[in-house]
């Protein structure tokens, strides 16, 4: 298990700063197998700060820079939840840094929640004040993982991309956090369209900061045929989500079996859950 005794002080006198593409390898990660159907989440954390107003972005600023005790109790609570799901999109996490007790949220997210592989894309590296990250948590061995650098006015927005079963034919998924402005959603949605061109099974997950119908209209996935959630899915604000912020859009050779916004207020936003069937025939492939 992670060092989860380590107290704040321990690491700020001993600071590890996060590293790029950290992950937790594959030795004890089993095959992927040909399950009918795989969990998914996508969750923004917000660097475990539990908030439930708009006050808390002015009261609770600080906890964007410094330690707070509750953060790790914050940690336990996502994790109970996340060890219900096969694969996790995490965004907002900390790499390691003073705020977050030199901790890197996304492995130890992995291991309080016992699955076994994680990966980090450290995506803004503000040394040993912030280490903005994405994370991918799975329970099984991807094919392989790649992370991507998203075209931004301001650097700092990124995609990991996680391939999974068949070589020839695989499942794909692109786990990611677009920029608030919508000139650099549309780049950045230009350069993922682009990256899943030549799959037929695509998952994209994570904080696109847009409407589904918004992104499937009037972006260059407008021509993917990707599917959002049967329902609306409001997630933002956490406490009276108005907005669906958040979102899992499949290929349609990716049967829905359910989807849901999850009612767990850990965060600003609310985690999207879906889980998958994959298509008549896949499985054989293995």
């Amino acid at each position: 298990m992670y060092k989860r005794l380590r107290n704040q002080l321990t690491g700020i006198l001993s600071p590890q700063a996060g590293r790029r593409g950290a992950c937790s390898g594959v030795d004890h990660v089993p095959e992927f197998e040909p399950h009918r159907h795989i969990r998914l989440l996508t969750f923004n954390i917000q660097v475990g700060i539990n908030t439930t107003s708009y006050r808390h972005y002015v009261t609770k600023s600080w906890q964007h820079v410094l330690p707070y005790r509750h953060r790790i109790a914050n940690l336990d609570r996502i994790a109970g939840l996340l060890r219900n799901y096969d694969v996790v999109a995490l965004q907002e996490c900390d790499g390691g840094s003073l705020r977050s007790g030199y901790i890197n949220q996304v492995q130890y997210l992995a291991e309080a929640a016992g699955i076994p592989y994680w990966y980090q894309q450290l995506n803004r590296n503000l040394g040993q004040f912030a280490q903005h990250s994405n994370g991918l948590l799975s329970r099984y061995r991807p094919l392989d993982v790649t992370e991507h650098r998203l075209p931004a006015l301001i650097p700092g927005r990124g995609a990991i991309v996680a391939r999974y079963g068949s070589k020839a034919d695989p499942l794909v998924l692109v786990l990611m956090h677009l920029s608030l402005s919508k000139a650099a959603q549309q780049r950045q949605l230009g350069f993922i369209r682009e990256l899943i061109a030549e799959y037929r099974h695509v998952v994209l997950m994570g904080d696109m900061n847009n409407h589904a119908e918004e992104l499937l209209t009037r972006t260059p996935l407008r021509d993917s045929g990707l599917v959002p959630l049967p329902e609306t899915g409001h997630s933002f604000p956490s406490w009276r989500p108005e907005r669906d912020l958040d979102h899992i859009l499949v290929s349609p050779t990716l049967e829905i079996r359910k989807s849901e916004v999850v009612s767990y207020p850990m965060s600003d936003h609310l985690p999207i859950a879906m889980d998958i069937a994959l298509p008549e025939g896949y499985l054989e492939t293995f």
